[in-house]
């Protein structure tokens, strides 16, 4: 009997303990009795208490909640297969009405994943791929050196952020009654499926191939010009080094004949001597000693060839 009040202590205790929960400041709460709510949904942190054993809390997320869709292969309405990856972002507006119809987060996912991968596709297949993949008709930058006539960018009424905020619209719609609201929605990436990758990559191949063989024209083109300046500024430099030679030279051979003609022409004697010399050398270029002449008996050959006094 004495320890039937530490008992019953204990036992207030231990109900208490079990009837107390705390709802955090990121949280929103629901309580049911038996599966049912049996109260409003309690958004405010704090310490609160509940009907032990025949009670359960339920904890939902107050934060922004993210989906990441799969990326999936869908048709455009020009026919162009692409993969469409998507994200987007939602949170729990009415806890009660979110555990009525989807109970927990990943009741929520699996029907987000219906919900926003079944717009995305109607909306891809509503648009063709320049709409998807253009958000305005921007000017057209042209790349150095491109030589193909696709500067000028097909016009476009609708672009992928307008396709991106029908699909979020749509969703919104169909996630109306499921105490939940979708914040927004993005393409994270589109991209061809292999084959059309391969013929755009070989697309782009061709395209620089035509580049790279029209550089080759221009600089084989350039070469030719270059070599041709080349060889017109050498023969210039030529002639002009060979007219200067030869000014030269001219000028050499006057003032030595002047020279020559100072030293030999003083007297007789001078000048006879330097008749014979040069008789004497033009023999040393003419003659060797397998020439044979054929001589005038009055030439100056052979005058010198008669006696020593060449007389």
């Amino acid at each position: 009997m004495k320890k039937l009040p530490f008992i019953l202590a204990g036992l207030a205790f231990l109900v208490l303990l079990m009837s107390a929960y705390v709802v955090q400041e990121p949280e929103q709460v629901i309580i049911t009795q038996f599966g049912k709510p049996v109260s409003r949904p309690i958004s405010t942190p704090g310490l609160k208490f509940k009907t032990p054993l025949i009670q359960k809390v339920h904890r939902f997320e107050k934060r922004f909640l993210e989906w990441d869709g799969d990326p999936n292969q869908l048709p455009t309405r020009d026919k162009r297969f692409i993969w469409v990856n998507t994200y987007a972002r939602w949170r729990i507006t009415d806890p009660l009405l979110f555990f009525q119809r989807l109970h927990n987060e990943r009741g929520a996912q699996t029907r987000l994943d219906d919900i926003l991968d079944g717009e995305t596709r109607n909306a891809i297949a509503k648009y063709d791929l320049v709409q998807l993949v253009r958000t305005s008709n921007r000017a057209a930058e042209r790349t150095e050196g491109q030589i193909s006539d696709e500067s000028a960018l097909t016009q476009i009424e609708q672009g992928r952020n307008d396709i991106r905020l029908e699909i979020l619209a749509n969703a919104r719609a169909r996630t109306v009654d499921l105490g939940l609201e979708i914040l927004d929605i993005e393409f994270k990436r589109i991209n061809y499926v292999d084959e059309v990758q391969r013929k755009v990559y070989e697309r782009m191949i061709a395209e620089r191939e035509r580049i790279a063989d029209r550089f080759r024209s221009e600089g084989q083109g350039e070469a030719f010009r270059i070599r041709g300046e080349k060889d017109r500024e050498l023969l210039r430099i030529s002639s002009e080094a060979y007219r200067r030679a030869q000014e030269i030279k001219g000028a050499a051979d006057a003032r030595a004949t002047a020279i020559y003609a100072g030293a030999y022409n003083r007297s007789a004697d001078t000048r006879s001597f330097y008749e014979f010399l040069k008789t004497m050398q033009a023999y040393a270029t003419t003659m060797d000693s397998t020439s044979s002449l054929v001589l005038s008996t009055d030439g100056d050959f052979y005058r010198y060839l008669k006696s020593a006094s060449g007389k």
